[in-house]
């Protein structure tokens, strides 16, 4: 069987061997790196401009950043048919094409997050080893134990000097992994910006357009996690007050949070804005040049896929959130909904331009329709279906709370 026939729907003229090839997983792909490189920026706009209104959500949207980049490959193995090639891409990087730029692109990323998280927690792994080398240790201490000396890489110095020596070193990383985030999720906009086959996907605006809805998605995702995981820790110490348990109290944690939601949610309305400007040019720049495709596109952006496009992407996706957000006031649970919207709007419109984009056939006489796997019945709808989906958005919470064992995101002393 082709691939691709198994959830394609053909209508009028369309050719033998055309399919929608690129499912679920290529949705899911833009979107994920997108996450990545929002929540990195975030970070890096309190560690290179100096935004102080972003200190408290920096290092948490730094280490979520992290845990986000090995989910971001997770949609192209799952995608491919021979994933143990893969490896390929890793170890002989190189800028013939973009996806084989994307091994180059992958790694001084990685290596750069890492090393700034490092630098941001390096006096956190010392004090943790110190605290737990002279005194008897539990299992699990002695596994912290191990695990914080060798993170500390043999750099036990914590005196002021050596600490604004990596404060500088934050800055300088932050400042070069902007440009380098930017194009690890810049160049998927690249990849379908420069197919000239396809008459959707043509567009020297689609980098741009991939990478301000990237910021917008990344920081939303952060202010929604920020937010589960604050009302998680106000339970807790909740529990705790009423047990006498000394800790900051539910108010105090409920005042902080709101503040750093609003503040955090201006920066978002900013580049949603930016988002939302550079979408409309681009869809009235195709309009007003009516090439000889624009025949076909009228009928999949103005019929075949109005719902997707202008009910749930700029509808529900970026005007009712921009509302949410901007109205005076803002609650906690105005800005759930509100990021929760953004994510949508930033999904459809990641699934309009891979889905969409090959609804119509290369005769401009025809029309595919894509029916998302539920059920799997082989393991090819288990990848390419809900459950591949749902196994590529899990996976970075996961990685994330492993991670803060290590790298707590709150209350840390060496917050730079």
């Amino acid at each position: 069987m082709v691939h691709g026939e198994l959830w394609t729907i053909k209508e009028f003229f369309v050719y033998p061997n055309e399919y929608i090839y690129w499912s679920i997983q290529i949705v899911m792909y833009p979107f994920m790196t997108g996450l990545v490189a929002g929540a990195f920026v975030l970070s890096s706009l309190y560690h290179v401009f100096g935004f102080k209104q972003l200190k408290e959500i920096a290092r948490f949207s730094l280490v979520f950043s992290f845990a986000l980049l090995p989910c971001a490959p997770m949609p192209l193995l799952l995608h491919l048919q021979q994933p143990l090639r893969n490896h390929y891409v890793l170890m002989t990087p190189h800028f013939s094409s973009a996806i084989a730029a994307f091994g180059i692109v992958f790694m001084t990323y990685g290596v750069i997050v890492a090393s700034e998280l490092w630098f941001v927690y390096r006096r956190h792994f010392v004090e943790t080893a110190l605290g737990l080398r002279d005194r008897p240790r539990s299992l699990t201490e002695t596994l912290r134990y191990g695990m914080a000396r060798m993170l500390t890489l043999g750099a036990w110095d914590v005196s002021e000097p050596a600490l604004e020596k990596d404060e500088k070193a934050v800055k300088v990383l932050a400042a070069t992994g902007i440009p380098v985030a930017c194009f690890l999720h810049g160049y998927a906009g690249f990849i379908f910006g420069s197919v000239k086959a396809n008459a959707l996907w043509m567009t020297p605006l689609m980098p741009v357009i991939f990478i301000c809805s990237a910021v917008v998605s990344g920081i939303a995702l952060c202010i929604l996690t920020f937010i589960v995981i604050s009302q998680g820790r106000i339970m807790i110490n909740t529990w705790k007050l009423k047990h006498d348990i000394g800790t900051p109290s539910p108010e105090e944690l409920k005042s902080a949070e709101l503040t750093i939601v609003t503040q955090t949610s201006r920066y978002l309305l900013i580049f949603l804005v930016l988002a939302i400007t550079l979408e409309l040019l681009d869809l009235i720049f195709r309009g007003y040049t009516a090439v000889k495709s624009w025949d076909i596109l009228r009928s999949v952006i103005y019929e075949k896929d109005f719902v997707n496009i202008f009910i749930l992407q700029y509808g529900l996706g970026n005007v009712v959130p921009f509302l949410l957000l901007l109205l005076p006031g803002l609650t906690i649970r105005r800005a759930v909904a509100g990021t929760l919207l953004v994510l949508l709007g930033v999904f459809m419109m990641r699934w309009n331009v891979v889905i969409g984009g090959q609804a119509f056939s290369a005769s401009f006489a025809g029309f595919m329709e894509y029916r998302m796997p539920i059920l799997p019945t082989s393991m090819e709808t288990l990848k390419e279906g809900v459950f591949g989906a749902l196994l590529v958005i899990f996976t970075p919470f996961v990685l994330f709370f492993l991670l803060t064992r290590m790298m707590p995101v709150f209350d840390t002393k060496d917050s730079h």
